[in-house]
């Protein structure tokens, strides 16, 4: 009987570390402003790196730790001439991490403060905050 006990005891401990391990790794991007970069991390492994274009001359993309606050399949920006935002994260108001046509400017400032990438690029960082949950995805915008 006691081994039992001991033995549901144990089973119970892994299973509950188990999820807290699972719930405090999460999926991390780190946009760096300076190499126009940004670096997807989940579980602290990088998964990928990908050129993004952030704010041009006269526009900022604001600097700091961001949890989602909603996503987007497709979302057209009212405040920019109805500009396609395909694959939209948004992590601060109207600022979010989005696919975009011209990628020939990724790499370089170009935006008016969103965080631009490659389509397909947005479309897999969608799917990954969609399937962690925003409670779980942090975004860091640093110099």
């Amino acid at each position: 009987m006691n081994r039992v006990v001991l033995m549901a005891a144990a089973l119970a401990a892994m299973l509950f570390g188990a999820s807290i391990e699972g719930k405090a790794a999460g999926l991390i991007a780190t946009i760096n402003v300076s190499s126009q970069t940004m670096t997807v991390s989940r579980y602290g492994q990088v998964l990928y790196r990908w050129s993004v274009s952030t704010a041009r001359k006269g526009y900022i993309t604001p600097r700091g730790s961001y949890r989602p606050q909603r996503t987007a399949r497709m979302w057209y920006s009212r405040k920019y001439d109805m500009s396609p935002m395909p694959y939209s994260v948004f992590f601060r108001g109207g600022y979010a991490i989005h696919g975009t046509g011209p990628v020939r400017y990724l790499g370089r400032p170009a935006s008016h403060g969103c965080v631009r990438l490659h389509t397909a690029n947005a479309a897999t960082f969608y799917s990954m905050v969609r399937e962690v949950g925003f409670g779980n995805t942090r975004i860091v915008v640093t110099d």
